[in-house]
């Protein structure tokens, strides 16, 4: 009696194998990127600061002068800070975030220089009776620190500090009448369409 053929080898089995541990490592990858970036940026937070942006630049357009309207754009930063901060807050509550990672921790010590020095450069251009260069200033600085937390975020949020910049320069280029429009082209409708695209792909 002839002796039994061995079985036939089973090829497929390395590819199964091949497969699994490429799935495996990309979701550790995936797992990993999430980990470094700071996704409590908050969506609907963003559509209200958009908001309550038009609501000022319709108040400051009727001021008698610079200074109240300096105050008006002033008062609209802290109302903005305020819904950013709560609504980061109550995302971050609901485990799309951490506010103590570091991630988070990266994303405010990169946003908040350009910020400042904007604050510092509102009351000198101010004390200088350069007023018309403030909303280039803000603009272009909100936008730089946008970008630069964005870094740390999750994708559209650079990419609306770019956009932020771009109205900026064209804000420093163009007619004085410019200005007004061009503040609620970026913290108007920026924040409102780009708040739109974060609430709707990362939740809240």
């Amino acid at each position: 009696m002839s002796p039994r053929p061995a079985p036939a080898p089973r090829p497929e089995q390395p590819v199964v194998l091949h497969d699994r541990a490429a799935e495996q490592l990309r979701y550790i990858r995936d797992v990993m990127a999430r980990a470094g970036e700071f996704t409590a940026v908050p969506g609907w937070g963003g559509v209200a600061m958009g908001v309550s942006a038009f609501a000022a630049g319709a108040v400051a357009a009727r001021q008698p002068s610079e200074a109240r309207w300096l105050a008006v754009w002033t008062a609209e930063a802290v109302v903005a800070f305020v819904i950013g901060a709560v609504a980061t807050v109550r995302k971050a509550g609901t485990g799309t975030g951490a506010l103590g990672s570091g991630p988070a921790r990266r994303f405010a010590l990169a946003f908040a220089p350009p910020v400042i020095a904007g604050a510092v450069l509102t009351a000198l251009l101010f004390r200088l009776h350069a007023g018309a260069a403030l909303p280039a200033v803000w603009l272009l600085l909100y936008g730089a620190g946008v970008v630069c937390g964005g870094a740390f975020s999750v994708k559209p949020v650079p990419l609306m500090g770019i956009a932020f910049m771009a109205i900026g320069v064209v804000a420093a280029a163009a007619p004085q009448a410019w200005a007004e429009w061009c503040l609620l082209a970026g913290f108007g409708v920026l924040h409102i369409v780009f708040g739109l695209i974060i609430a709707r792909r990362y939740g809240g």
